[in-house]
């Protein structure tokens, strides 16, 4: 395991945006966690729970090998130079097992490294390493620690890169390819890393909208005039683990499968592959890294130097493999670095019970959910009758998702994100089609070009009394609402700074359904309580929902998250366990009609004449008896 952070002298939590080794910046969400720019200001952000975290991760391998597995089937791959399409000989590691080693760690500004005979650059030499020895060093695992204070030059305060560049030799060579009685192709592994980070850092121009003041630093101001809305920022950090990968498989060329295959290098004259050379920053969080600026002179750096097995050299390759999902773009579909340092700081501090009850029922909770939708799905789409449905709530609904999926837009939310809840959106878009009647007209077209939508509610939701208690229920609903959505609204415009009118909007929507959403749950509760009936609704979606909301409640007690996060697990099940209530006082309902179209009160009158027209259903009842209820 690499080593983990022991010293820093500086820090600023800045979120995500770090660049690989070829200055590639990666993809992820960029805000600066203080404020940062013209009218600048922090942008609101979740925290994540730990096991949500820990489902993502797994999903995300998951994904990784089930791409993999379907685009590298098979054993060999045939080699092209051949006529007859021979599969490729098995290749061996060409250093052997307790190989002899030197092993030398030069520092240089440069990316290719050719300045062997100066000795400022070379930061670490150690002779005699056995390859594969687990023994050795101070603490009797295989580990060697050097520690370096570097200069720190004028080009790399200017956000200039600065580069280790490590070799592996056998005893008695050197990595110079110029000295040409020391030096041995086959006999030499080099790999290469840029030790400073790019982060880009995000101002975000927010103000008071009724004063026209922002809380934003000055200086951050100044900043964000001079550098524009994004800023790159080198940054730094003192620890860094190499590991050389005690492998010996007969890995065949063309075959190994992602991500290792970034990893084994063959030689193209024998078609033998080199030691793996592994820079390990994995236990290196985000939090830890300071930015590189005037004000510092030289820069702490500690190595270490590990062995390491394959299957951990795998686990670690996995999680910091690039996504799949490349082709969208570096802003899209990647896990954010803070996200990821939930899981290090979740595997490095949590009890190992806890951590394993937190995957299980992860697991479970991955399950619950899908379930959950498989039976929503299939509730709406065998629904004929509306009778005891709240569709007022579906319509709200349609409204509530538009609203976050309009809201996540304007905050440059993940890209899985957005998808999931434009996918959601289209679901509660297919409902509307199962609750009323929807119609093009094409007489009456929208100026003149494009047709008409109408919607109509449906006859059994006409007919029946569901829609004046449906009516009744938001009626009673608005009271409480109108007060507080006004109260919200005052409160936003007055105390918190917006990008703009439209994103004052968005967020006072998004932030007062998000507290007060759980109210139009109510609706059904009052139908329910109305029809004394609760057998129309989808109780095996409820169930999963609710073993879902109890998990939640389980982590949101156990683990740190917001405080509003914990109540709104606890509202939903004060909200559940009413439902219970119902329908543990409601649970005969003769009125309630089967899958052949009958009920109890069809099956008893069809063996006696019907007296008068007083048998008739509950939901035959004269206007007046209904506004009467």
């Amino acid at each position: 395991m690499a080593a983990q952070e022991t010293q820093a002298t500086q820090e600023l939590s800045v979120s995500n945006g770090e660049v690989s080794s070829n200055g590639e910046a990666a993809s992820g969400q960029l805000v600066q966690t203080d404020a940062t720019g013209p009218d600048a200001q922090q942008q609101p952000q979740q925290q994540p729970n730990a096991w949500q975290v820990i489902k993502g991760v797994l999903f995300r391998i998951f994904i990784i090998w089930a791409i993999s597995s379907w685009f590298r089937r098979g054993t060999s791959t045939p080699d092209p130079n051949t006529p007859t399409g021979a599969p490729r000989v098995p290749s061996r590691n060409l250093f052997p097992k307790d190989t002899l080693m030197d092993f030398y760690v030069y520092i240089s500004e440069n990316e290719i490294f050719t300045d062997f005979n100066n000795t400022e650059a070379l930061v670490w030499f150690q002779q005699d390493l056995v390859y594969g020895d687990w023994t050795t060093g101070d603490s009797g695992d295989g580990c060697h620690e050097q520690y370096k204070e570097l200069d720190l030059s004028e080009s790399v305060k200017q956000n200039g890169s600065i580069y280790i560049h490590v070799y592996f030799t056998k005893s008695g060579f050197h990595p110079d390819p110029k000295r040409k009685g020391q030096y041995r192709r086959l006999a030499t592994v080099h790999s290469t890393r840029m030790l400073n980070k790019y982060k880009r850092r995000k101002f975000l121009k927010t103000k008071n909208l009724l004063t026209g003041e922002t809380e934003a630093d000055p200086e951050m101001i100044k900043r964000a005039e001079s550098h524009g809305p994004v800023e790159i920022i080198s940054h730094w950090h003192p620890n860094l683990t190499i590991n050389m990968v005690d492998d010996h498989t007969a890995w065949v060329k063309g075959s190994v499968p992602p991500p290792l295959d970034q990893h084994v290098k063959f030689d193209a004259v024998s078609g033998d592959y080199y030691p793996i050379v592994y820079f390990n920053d994995y236990w290196n969080l985000q939090k830890d890294y300071y930015p590189i600026n005037d004000t510092l002179q030289n820069l702490p750096l500690r190595i270490m130097y590990c062995p390491l097995s394959l299957w951990r050299w795998q686990l670690y390759a996995a999680q910091n493999a690039r996504s799949p999902w490349n082709f969208l773009g570096d802003d899209t579909y990647e896990q954010s670095d803070d996200d990821q340092d939930s899981v290090k700081v979740a595997l490095l501090e949590t009890n190992p019970y806890l951590l394993g009850l937190t995957i299980v029922v992860s697991i479970v909770h991955s399950i619950f959910e899908f379930l959950a939708f498989k039976n929503d799905i299939q509730f709406w789409n065998s629904r004929q009758s509306l009778e005891g449905l709240s569709v007022r709530s579906i319509i709200f609904g349609v409204f509530q998702s538009l609203i976050v999926l309009l809201y996540i837009l304007d905050n440059e939310t993940n890209f899985v994100v957005q998808v999931s809840v434009f996918i959601g959106l289209l679901i509660d878009f297919w409902k509307i089609t199962k609750v009323m009647d929807v119609k093009l007209d094409r007489e009456n077209k929208i100026a003149g070009i494009f047709p008409r939508l109408v919607f109509n509610d449906k006859s059994t939701y006409v007919k029946s009394s569901t829609k004046i208690y449906d009516d009744m229920a938001f009626k009673y609903l608005s009271w409480l609402l109108y007060p507080l959505f006004g109260c919200y609204a005052v409160y936003s415009l007055m105390y918190v700074e917006h990008k703009g009118w439209y994103s004052w909007v968005l967020s006072m929507l998004y932030g007062f359904l998000l507290t007060f959403g759980f109210i139009t749950m109510t609706p059904q509760l009052f139908i329910n309580y109305k029809m004394k009936s609760v057998a129309h609704l989808p109780w095996r979606m409820l169930t999963y929902k609710a073993l879902n909301t109890f998990i939640d409640d389980l982590f949101a007690f156990v683990i740190k998250m917001p405080m509003m996060y914990r109540i709104g697990c606890l509202r939903d099940d004060v909200v559940f366990f009413v439902y219970l209530y119902q329908r543990w006082i409601y649970r005969v309902d003769p009125n309630r009609v089967n899958e052949f179209g009958t009920s109890g009160v069809t099956s008893d009158s069809s063996d006696q004449p019907v007296a008068d027209d007083t048998t008739a259903a509950i939901t035959d009842k004269s206007e007046g008896e209904k506004k009467n209820d």
